[in-house]
């Protein structure tokens, strides 16, 4: 909870490409549909849910919201209103307040549309100015390249890497790379991702 009071939580996001809603058992079978989009539950350095496991993923998403460690949202395209993905804030410190940023995949025809941008401007917009986070994280596989690179575009700074730190879902070790933006780099990264998203913005 912040110096103001505001809990993270639950909250509606909207920007000129994409919406992200409060995650809802209903959203499934537009989630079902947007993960056979490129098949991503195959990428093995990321965990994606498969189709069948969209219901229990949704379930798991939504436990963690009432206790409180996670803000799950269903991310929709507005040009044609379809689902495209998830994503979340996560590891939340509500006395901070802190938040990750991750869980997030999108369709693989979302991909370089600028949804993906947007949701990030989105998410960390609201993160530093409305709850009033002093440091948003990320974090991603050691081995994931383009994660990293969009990780990196973003402005964000990597803090180190947790050796062994999970296990994938192929049963390999993994290295995570802590990456984080501080309030006081907040308004350099607004404008770069600002400026990324002309060009998709201004697209009929």
């Amino acid at each position: 909870m912040n110096r103001d009071g505001l809990r993270v939580g639950p909250v509606r996001l909207e920007g000129q490409l994409v919406v992200l809603e409060p995650l809802r058992p209903e959203h499934h079978d537009g989630l079902v549909t947007a993960v056979q989009d490129g098949e991503l539950w195959r990428l093995w350095y990321t965990t994606i849910p498969a189709p069948g496991e969209i219901a229990s993923e949704i379930e798991r998403r939504l436990q963690l919201q009432e206790l409180g460690q996670m803000v799950p949202f269903t991310a929709r395209r507005r040009s044609d209103h379809s689902i495209i993905g998830m994503t979340s804030y996560m590891n939340i410190d509500q006395q901070l307040p802190r938040v990750e940023i991750g869980s997030t995949w999108n369709a693989a025809s979302a991909h370089g549309t600028g949804t993906n941008t947007e949701s990030k401007l989105l998410l960390l917009a609201h993160a530093f100015e409305e709850l009033g986070c002093p440091a948003v994280e990320l974090r991603t596989h050691w081995l994931n390249a383009q994660s990293r690179a969009a990780i990196e575009r973003l402005g964000a700074r990597l803090d180190g890497i947790l050796r062994s730190h999970t296990r994938a879902k192929d049963g390999t070790l993994r290295d995570t790379c802590v990456y984080s933006i501080v309030q006081s780099e907040w308004p350099a990264v607004r404008s770069g991702l600002e400026y990324r998203l002309r060009r998709h913005r201004s697209s009929p």
